[in-house]
């Protein structure tokens, strides 16, 4: 068995100090889950039906989310003779979906659900490699796909992710966390720990979102085999790009997400409090799928206050340690690329230089000239075994801050758009338009510090 490029502690340094996508190639030739196609998965699965999320394949000015789809319940076999071209009754309830016109997508699917009674299956991804321990099958989902499949642009809230791709191609559109305000971050649809973009990264509607010009787009086409490093809060627009595409992902826990489970509660409680209030405006499709009905207010703030007092006992347990964080704020505190926190220069965490090579790609920006251009002429960052040694050529320095009066001329359109937002320079304000404001990434974040730093207050007397 050849050797790896990466030991598992090489890896776990790489993922702490990395900020930046990259690719791992050649970690993953050992592990079962390379024969993890379509045909063997369905042969695995046998009867076992599962959810497929349903779109039509258009190109539309707008990301068409999990709430304006259709679904069906069908089994691996049904979707393999889908997939194939049949139209009798073999495809099931995929009949009344032609292939030239629909994509199909089996979302995050928990292996720990799908395979519960062939726990063998597990052993299948070894994401020990990258220095988790232990870490399996049991901590991954699977996604299933056809050409045309796509995740709307959105950024996780919790963690880190790894994404392993086992059959087709994958295209990753990835922006960088402090892109925010050219992406136009939202919360309609809910659903707990994304936030969603309201631009088509595809086909952009840059006389509603203008400062989407301004997105440092970094683009790859990810191959079998090969393994993608998302870093926390990097938002990413995912498509299959091939018949039909298989990956497996695990979304790796970090110690920042105590407070990012503060954000998310605080979230959760403004948002239902809002849109369960009767209103005009208030009878779009709000929720996502994915959440299994509506808490109460007093379910949310019960939630909210248990989120709160395990981030402050987690914070009061290492202060316990560190005398140097008694009476200092959120804010104050800093962290390290993990959220650790750390406050003197022997807490630095010590220099490494991340060597990319053959083994090991980031994922480049694309050029600011090609961005302009739409997405079908961009130029993609293909990652191949042949192509590995090129990944140094071209690379595109990002333009912090745009040409002044750039967007000068840049009129709206006219008319109320679809989701209840107006687009006229001069519209009425919807309930959607004061979420989007107060729900925004960066006002969450402050509200949970203020609300951090007044309870450590309280709890100091």
């Amino acid at each position: 068995m050849a050797a790896k490029p990466f030991s598992p502690i090489e890896v776990q340094k790489i993922i702490h100090f990395l900020h930046k996508p990259a690719v791992f190639l050649n970690m993953t030739n050992d592990w079962p889950g390379r024969e993890w196609t379509l045909e063997h998965l369905a042969l695995c699965l046998g009867e076992k039906s599962v959810c497929f999320r349903i779109g039509k394949q258009t190109e539309e000015k707008a990301p068409l989310f999990e709430t304006e789809c259709s679904y069906v319940k069908a089994t691996l076999a049904e979707f393999l003779c889908w997939t194939r071209g049949s139209g009798d009754s073999s495809v099931g309830p995929f009949t009344a979906y032609p292939l030239s016109e629909y994509w199909a997508y089996a979302d995050y699917k928990y292996l720990a659900l799908l395979f519960q009674d062939n726990t063998t299956m597990f052993k299948g991804v070894v994401w020990s490699d990258f220095g988790y321990p232990g870490r399996d099958g049991r901590e991954s989902t699977l996604w299933i796909g056809t050409n045309g499949a796509n995740t709307p642009c959105h950024l996780d809230s919790y963690g880190c992710n790894l994404v392993f791709q086992v059959q087709g191609r994958k295209r990753w559109h990835l922006f960088p966390p402090e892109d925010a305000e050219c992406l136009y971050p939202t919360r309609i649809p809910y659903e707990e720990s994304s936030v969603f973009s309201q631009v088509s990264v595809i086909k952009p509607d840059l006389c509603r979102f203008p400062a989407f010009r301004r997105a440092r787009a970094h683009i790859v086409t990810l191959q079998p085999g090969q393994v993608l490093f998302v870093p926390r809060h990097w938002w990413h627009y995912v498509e299959s790009i091939d018949p039909v595409t298989v990956s497996i992902n695990s979304w790796i826990e970090m110690e920042v997400d105590d407070e990012a489970r503060v954000e998310e509660a605080l979230t959760k409680t403004i948002i239902c409090a809002l849109k369960t209030t009767p209103s005009l405006d208030n009878k779009d499709n709000w929720l996502n799928p994915t959440e299994e009905g509506i808490a109460s207010h007093d379910e949310n703030m019960q939630y909210l206050n248990l989120a709160v007092k395990a981030c402050m006992d987690k914070r009061s347990s290492y202060a316990e340690s560190r005398p140097e964080f008694v009476g200092q704020s959120s804010a104050a505190l800093k962290r390290d690329s993990l959220g650790r926190l750390k406050t003197t220069a022997t807490d630095a965490v010590p220099s490494f230089s991340v060597s990319f090579g053959p083994h090991f790609i980031p994922v480049m920006c694309v050029a600011d000239e090609t961005q302009k251009q739409t997405t079908a002429n961009f130029k993609v960052t293909s990652l191949s075994k042949d192509s590995a040694q090129d990944f140094s050529q071209n690379r595109a320095k990002p333009q912090a801050t745009d040409t002044p009066g750039k967007e000068e001329g840049v009129r709206p359109s006219g008319g109320p758009a679809e989701d209840g937002r107006h687009s006229e320079k001069y519209s009425h304000i919807s309930t959607n338009d004061v979420l989007d404001c107060l729900l925004h990434p960066d006002v969450i974040t402050l509200v949970t510090r203020l609300m951090l730093d007044r309870r450590r207050e309280l709890d100091s007397k």
